[in-house]
């Protein structure tokens, strides 16, 4: 009897949790609407919790009481009605779920200081990635369970943030963080930040990962296996609502893993951000990943989880700069330009360039990814940019015209994120053509064909 019972209450708990999944909510504030995708895989029962307030509209007309710059925005404790904004009634507290990063745009719960399963009511909102460490790791982790999805909801967010807090504040604490519209030093309820209402509204459509929508970067041959360090280009529909890359978003030097709501993970290990759009998301795979084996590649948007895709990383699998435009005919050529002026190498056919081939002898610069660690080991291949010079602990070799080239530097250089650079002299006895390059590392060729214009 007792066990039937028990698997009943397990087949209700199961049943909420799937109506929950996939909601996302309007918080209406009297400075903009955000919306925000509950993450109920994530932590299912913080979002029951916190569904149970929005359904008696406990959160109407409710404050937000805490703002701290740079760091959160706080609310759901306490009504917004003067002059005492008494506290709303709270459920015993949940257990907590701490599982997702709070990065920006998340909405995670507020807990006392001492103990991890100590969240009722209140909650609050990340505003920067730089304080995610310090979040995730203290008092358990702080279980994020909601993710603004669009940008104009982050902007209502960023413009709540930029409220001012008197200081001294009007109010004593837990109010004296509190921030305040037009504050002349008589407190009225017009200089509030409230909350008008929490309310269910449709689910943001799943982002969807087109067959054959993952390979490394395409301008550096477009393959399904990677190394450390690669770039990938996932293609798909409804990868997120913004276009944005990750120039602005380096905290202490480091790449985001977040960006735009989206977040992707090679073999478990969070990717860094390099750029996102509705159709395209491009990630550097990190340097720790596990090697010889086919890992998921999983991507996350405002919540939701795309299918996994499979991706095969080998220690090395390097592949040079050569774009598409550089195709021509049947013939791949490579992006190489002249050390002593930076002039493109070309033979004339390629679009808007005239044609300045290279001569034996001279210096040309090669760029690539996936070419492996450096030596020494420290020198970062993904998420940041080297500070200083790094040579290959696997070097390589050229063939020009089936002749062997010096390759005088190859490795990572500053400023560039995993980007290796090879300066390589042409053979002194290269024959005029559009001749082949070969690229040889721990004794295998890379997997592109490529040509290189020579003329004596």
């Amino acid at each position: 009897m007792f066990l039937r019972f028990f698997a009943l209450l397990g087949l209700l708990a199961a049943f909420t949790y799937a109506q929950t999944a996939n909601q996302a909510v309007r918080i209406r504030t009297n400075l903009g609407d955000i919306e925000v995708q509950l993450l109920t895989n994530s932590a299912p029962r913080t979002v029951e919790n916190f569904l149970r307030y929005v359904n008696r509209k406990a959160y109407d007309n409710s404050v937000f009481h805490r703002s701290v710059r740079n760091f959160i925005v706080q609310a759901g404790g306490f009504q917004a009605t003067l002059p005492n904004l008494p506290a709303i009634p709270q459920d015993p507290p949940v257990v907590n779920e701490y599982r997702e990063s709070n990065v920006r745009g998340t909405v995670a719960m507020a807990k006392l200081g001492d103990n991890p399963n100590s969240a009722t009511n209140q909650f609050f909102f990340n505003l920067s990635d730089s304080n995610a460490s310090n979040l995730n790791n203290q008092n358990g982790g702080f279980t994020v369970f909601g993710r603004i999805v669009d940008s104009a909801s982050l902007a209502v967010m960023d413009r709540i943030a930029a409220v001012p807090v008197p200081s001294p504040g009007p109010l004593p604490s837990p109010f004296n963080e509190i921030p305040l519209q037009n504050f002349s030093g008589s407190l009225t309820a017009a200089n509030l930040v409230i909350i008008q209402s929490i309310a269910l509204v449709g689910a943001v459509p799943p982002p969807t990962i087109t067959t054959g929508g993952l390979q490394t970067a395409g301008a550096f041959g477009g393959f399904q296996t990677a190394a450390p360090g690669s770039y990938l280009e996932i293609f798909g529909t409804n990868l997120t609502d913004t276009t944005t890359d990750w120039s602005e978003a380096f905290t202490n030097g480091v790449a985001p893993t977040s960006l735009g709501g989206v977040s992707v993970t090679v073999g478990g290990q969070r990717a860094f951000v390099a750029f996102v759009s509705p159709t395209q998301v491009n990630v550097q795979v990190p340097a720790t990943v596990s090697i010889n084996q086919t890992l998921p590649v999983v991507l996350t948007s405002r919540g939701q989880v795309a299918p996994a895709f499979q991706m095969n990383i080998r220690r090395v699998f390097g592949g040079l700069l050569a774009p598409a435009q550089f195709k021509v005919g049947d013939r791949q050529f490579v992006y190489a330009s002249k050390g002593n002026t930076g002039t493109i190498v070309a033979n004339g056919t390629f679009a808007g360039l005239p044609a300045t081939p290279a001569s034996p002898g001279e210096t040309l610069i090669f760029y690539g990814t996936g070419f492996g660690d450096m030596s020494p080991f420290n020198i970062p291949i993904a998420g940041q940019a080297p500070t200083t010079l790094g040579r290959l602990q696997f070097p390589v070799t050229f063939k020009i015209g089936g002749i062997d080239a010096q390759v005088t530097f190859g490795g990572v250089v500053p400023p560039f994120v995993g980007l290796y650079q090879f300066n390589v002299v042409v053979p002194p006895d290269a024959p005029s053509g559009d001749l082949p390059l070969e690229v040889i590392q721990n004794d295998q060729p890379i997997a592109q064909t490529l040509f290189l214009p020579v003329r004596r």
